[in-house]
């Protein structure tokens, strides 16, 4: 299954109002906003999502919302994954329907599964949905498990499964995926200041959380490691690293949501568990937003 979805895939935050409802209108001008700066595809209720505190009925018109948005611009992918075999077709099923251009199947969380149960699980899904596009997500900083490279290798020779979002932090493994799987498969960094040493060792691009606020610039630091720049490349990623460290100054997305309403976003705070940002974070975050002129 030939599927591009570009160099630079957004993360997209959730925005809410004050009573902790989903700001629909603020999520449909971001949106616009995002393709318009250097975003070719949209992930929608991911980690930055805070999809662990969405319903599925406001997840489904996130989907709807943001397609609707971007219609004709830009790929939409939904984040439907979930520890529960049956929950992740359900609700992977019902994306397809809607029309979008992709899942995100993140690595179940809390059960723990070995690699014969984590491979098993995503090829029931992609047995369930056979023409949707699915990208899978490793994150074991998150999920307690990590997603060994001989299991992607399996998984990549399943038509439906084109792609992963590497976020274990560990270069040697992006470079054993690369090694393992044909060249067709797309390996994207999860974390933003990986994302140039990933392209280095074969990856294609980022799902990205800075690219709220930078999508142009990593968008020519990619093209221009494409195109043999990679001095220039190097100068993007050197420049921009100190946002890239403060964006994870705490938990994703409490800083971005902060570094947003900075500008001017009206997206609202966290859903709890996840609070604000700690005060004494505050200064360090503007002082990078000031030195890179987003504020």
């Amino acid at each position: 299954m030939a599927v591009n979805f570009g160099r630079v895939l957004t993360a997209m935050i959730t925005p809410f109002k004050e009573d902790g409802s989903v700001n629909y209108e603020c999520v449909e001008k971001l949106s616009a906003y995002l393709v318009e700066n250097g975003s070719d595809t949209l992930v929608v209720c991911g980690t930055t999502g805070e999809s662990p505190t969405l319903t599925w009925d406001e997840e489904y018109q996130l989907f709807q919302v943001v397609q609707k948005a971007v219609s004709g611009k830009a790929k939409v992918m939904a984040g439907t994954g979930s520890n529960s075999t049956a929950e992740a077709i359900a609700a992977t099923q019902k994306a397809a329907k809607i029309g979008l251009d992709g899942s995100l199947q993140v690595v179940p969380y809390y059960n723990k599964p070995p690699q014969a149960g984590l491979y098993q699980h995503f090829q029931e899904i992609a047995t369930a949905v056979p023409d949707l596009p699915l990208m899978l997500y490793n994150v074991p900083g998150r999920t307690g498990q990590n997603l060994l490279p001989e299991t992607v290798a399996r998984l990549a020779s399943i038509p439906s499964i084109v792609a992963i979002k590497e976020a274990s932090g560990d270069l040697n493994q992006v470079s054993e995926i690369r090694r393992q799987t044909p060249s067709e498969f797309q390996i994207y960094s999860g974390d933003d200041s990986l994302s140039l040493p990933i392209l280095a060792v074969g990856g294609t691009g980022v799902v990205s959380v800075a690219s709220h606020l930078v999508g142009s610039q990593l968008q020519q630091m990619i093209q221009a490691f494409e195109s043999g720049k990679t001095q220039l490349a190097t100068e993007i990623h050197l420049k921009l690293f100190p946002l890239f460290q403060a964006l994870f100054c705490t938990a994703n997305p409490i800083p971005l949501k902060a570094a947003l309403a900075m500008q001017g976003w009206d997206v609202g705070s966290t859903r709890l568990p996840l609070c604000g940002l700690p005060d004494n974070l505050k200064p360090m975050l503007e002082a990078v937003l000031t030195e890179l002129s987003l504020l």
